[in-house]
């Protein structure tokens, strides 16, 4: 009978051990998941790469980069791709899938028979309802980077990831955006908006440059030499295509280059003009507080240990009292030297 009860009695603790372990686990889990989604997923007002922290969220809102490439000459077939893209959140009414971020959409166009299909690339997104893909950034500063081309340049290369094409068990799609200083651009000169946004221009400049649009829509061609489109728009088109990856595969990499200001290192965020004011504001809270804590200490300590009552209370009391008489003959002597001595009564000499 005792050694059925020593047992009983191990197995209980070792179930109690068990639960309280799983227990801590749990919450382990629980406490350290919010850090790991966030570490997958793309913020835009916290860029950090190297130790320095970057700023976008000026930049947030749907954006649109256009790519006419070079036809076919087999299949007589052109693609056609507006690329759409939204760094603070997800995008809607594009056509690709819910969570996506970076979005292509190729017209594609016979050339035989005119006719126009139209597909949908998942390029950049998080897809934690579908197939379970996540951004995965990957932050790099320009200064850093090991290729001779980004020599005297600064800013942050972003390495977005998530989509695939086709979308269930297609190739890997993933956006690398550049994101180079230029202290003379916000980042929205020449802006197209996506299909959230409005241009700036308005609908009926949009008709009278639509040609002229047009016409950059077709010149904007990779050129061989890997350089950005020939555009003075801040946000540049530089590549679309399939390149090798890790372990001989390949994925799908749009190129893109962003010029702004908030891609220097030593940007001010918008709206800290501001801090001055709060500094202050703060400054004579801690004054007022540290005034009134004086004033109570002082009248605890002169009540407990003299016995003081009224306005003996108050330390320096009598100089206290004597605020208001000090003010009236400081105005007094201010009066009478504004006025002057006056002048004098009586004839004049002659």
């Amino acid at each position: 009978m005792r050694v059925s009860t020593s047992t009983s009695s191990s197995t209980s603790s070792r179930t109690s051990l068990s639960s309280s372990v799983s227990k801590l686990t749990l919450s382990a889990l629980f406490l350290t998941f919010p850090s790991v989604i966030a570490a997958l997923n793309l913020d835009c007002k916290d860029v950090a790469a190297s130790g320095k922290h970057f700023d976008f969220s000026p930049l947030g809102g749907p954006h649109q980069v256009y790519w006419l490439a070079e036809p076919e000459s087999f299949h007589s077939l052109q693609d056609n791709f507006t690329f759409v893209l939204d760094l603070c959140k997800q995008l809607k009414g594009s056509g690709c899938h819910n969570g996506a971020r970076v979005c292509g959409i190729n017209n594609q166009i016979n050339l035989n028979t005119n006719n126009i299909t139209t597909e949908f690339r998942d390029i950049v997104g998080s897809y934690t309802t579908n197939n379970g893909r996540m951004i995965e950034p990957k932050y790099t500063l320009l200064r850093n980077s090991k290729s001779h081309a980004d020599v005297g340049r600064e800013g942050v290369r972003a390495e977005l990831h998530g989509g695939k094409f086709p979308f269930e068990k297609g190739a890997d799609q993933m956006a690398i955006i550049e994101f180079v200083c230029d202290k003379e651009r916000t980042g929205l000169e020449g802006d197209e908006k996506g299909p959230e946004g409005n241009d700036k221009e308005g609908d009926d400049k949009k008709e009278e440059g639509g040609d002229k649009k047009e016409g950059e829509k077709r010149s904007r061609k990779r050129e061989d030499n890997g350089k950005c489109e020939n555009s003075d728009k801040s946000l540049r088109f530089c590549g679309y295509g399939m390149e090798d990856q890790e372990k001989g595969k390949q994925a799908g990499v749009l190129r893109l280059e962003w010029r702004t200001k908030y891609a220097c290192e030593n940007a001010e965020k918008e709206g800290s003009a501001s801090s001055h004011w709060g500094f202050f504001t703060w400054f004579i809270i801690i004054l007022f507080l540290a005034i009134a804590a004086y004033l109570i200490f002082g009248s605890w300590l002169n009540y407990n240990r003299y016995g003081a009552r009224g306005w003996d209370l108050l330390p320096h009391g009598d100089a206290i009292r004597d605020i208001p008489y000090i003010l009236k003959d400081f105005g007094r002597r201010v009066v009478s030297t504004v006025s002057g001595p006056g002048s004098r009564g009586g004839y004049s000499a002659v």
